[in-house]
């Protein structure tokens, strides 16, 4: 697929990598192993077979790449995000088993590898039938601040819930590089380090200075080729800012991987070091 130069709004070992140490003496320690020891045991009563998530799993098609283990493992991980987040309907819509396993399976599959604590933080996720109206506040580049509304498909609160619109989560389930889930669970992990920049939380081994440098110049090229109104195997909204250069390149590194590993290998390769995952080659 090809997008056009058009925008878009949008604002265990289930813990193999803890963002976290366990390490920590006393109370986090304690804290760190109770939550876990709760967490086997909600795993051992709830059914993640096959059978139990087979409708929600035929609606995506980018789970397909997963090996049986990595298959288990999401389910788990799902589980876990359907008992301990709360799933909130608003504005009459019904939330179905099959809805709330659509989108926790998408939900977690960014921390497929890195686990659960990584989105520790987020406590709830509000669903919309369709497309909601935000209050957005701005500064310009003059320091003017300016107050509008804007539809939007999905947004992020550091300290607040994950918002989406049921109707654009439909809309995602192809493998077309557009995935609202994908992109605002991408900002929470962006938002991990303290600031939504573009660069989450990396791990040992990896380098903030190759992460940026690979980044930057990506984003540079992106933006002049949307300016230009180039088509672009990514979606131009990339080019908003770095916070959505990552959430958006997320949403094709899931959904459409060889078309990033095409136009920007270098950041391919750093978002598979730091997803512990490689689409391209799985299953």
């Amino acid at each position: 697929m090809s997008w056009s130069a058009t925008e878009r709004q949008r604002s265990f070992t289930i813990c193999p990598t803890p963002l976290r140490s366990p390490q920590q003496p006393g109370a986090l320690t304690l804290l760190w192993i109770i939550r876990n020891w709760n967490r086997r045991r909600i795993l051992k009563s709830a059914d993640t077979s096959e059978d139990a998530w087979r409708m929600a799993w035929s609606d995506l098609r980018l789970l397909r790449r997963l090996n049986d283990m990595e298959q288990q493992r999401l389910r788990e991980l799902a589980a876990l995000f359907i008992h301990e987040k709360s799933l909130e309907p608003v504005q009459g819509l019904l939330l179905t088993r099959r809805m709330k396993q659509t989108i926790a399976l998408q939900a977690c599959l960014p921390i497929l590898n890195l686990g659960f604590d990584w989105i520790d933080h987020l406590v709830s996720v509000v669903v919309y039938p369709d497309t909601f109206v935000s209050e957005v506040t701005e500064r310009d580049d003059v320091g003017v601040v300016h107050h509008y509304r804007q539809a939007r498909s999905g947004e992020s609160w550091e300290r607040g819930p994950l918002v989406l619109s049921w109707a654009d989560i439909e809309a995602g389930l192809g493998e077309d590089g557009y995935n609202v889930v994908l992109h605002e669970v991408a900002h929470r992990l962006d938002a991990l380090d303290g600031a939504v920049n573009g660069k989450p939380p990396l791990h040992a081994g990896m380098r903030d200075l190759t992460w940026r440098d690979s980044l930057c110049a990506a984003f540079e090229d992106f933006t002049r080729r949307v300016r230009a109104n180039e088509d672009t195997l990514i979606d131009p909204y990339a080019a908003e800012s770095p916070a959505e250069f990552f959430a958006v390149f997320t949403e094709a590194f899931f959904e459409t991987p060889h078309g990033v590993i095409a136009e920007y290998p270098a950041v391919y390769e750093q978002m598979a070091a730091f997803y512990r995952q490689d689409p391209s080659r799985q299953g």
